[in-house]
Parts: C-alpha cells; structure tokens; sequence
C-alpha cells in the first residue's frame, strides 16, 4: 500500500528570528497602545469609589495587560508595519 500524504493548506515555516523580531513589534505596539490608554484617561482613580493608593499602584499593570490584549487581538496594525521593517532591515544586513 502506497502512503499518500494529507493535503491542506501549507504552513510556512517561521524562524525563530522571526518570532523574536515579531514579540518585539507587538511588546513596541503594547507599549505605545499603553501609553494612548492613559491619555485617554484610562486607570485614573475614580474619586467616589476609588481604590486609594493600591489602586494607583496597580493601575499601570491593568493599563499594559489590556494594551497586550489589543494587539493579540489585531492591535491597529503598527506592530505588522514595525515587524516588517525589521525584516527588511535584517534582509539588507
């Protein structure tokens, strides 16, 4: 009996290189998403009901996880356009 491979769609191989060079687009992407957040306002201590001073300690993880979420879930795009410079910068080099 003749062994016939399944079909489906080809997965390209990624380098480690290029994960290194991806983790490092989207930690840039977060870490700009992050700082838009608190701009916007985002983890000021409510004056009501405010968590004092642990809540403004902690506020700054909240803030950087959710901007990590934002991008794992498409982000807007800033850590594919970095990704790719970094690759072509490493192609030329």
């Amino acid at each position: 009996m003749t062994f016939i491979p399944p079909v489906g769609p080809q997965v390209a191989a990624v380098s480690s290189q290029d994960r290194a060079l991806r983790a490092a687009a989207e930690k840039l992407e977060a870490g700009f998403l992050a700082e838009m957040l608190k701009s916007a306002g985002l983890g000021q201590t409510s004056s009501q009901f405010g968590g004092g001073t642990g809540e403004d300690q902690f506020s700054s993880f909240l803030i950087e996880e959710q901007a990590m979420q934002m991008v794992r879930a498409g982000g807007i795009g800033l850590s594919e356009s970095i990704f790719q410079s970094l690759k072509e910068k490493q192609n030329d080099g």
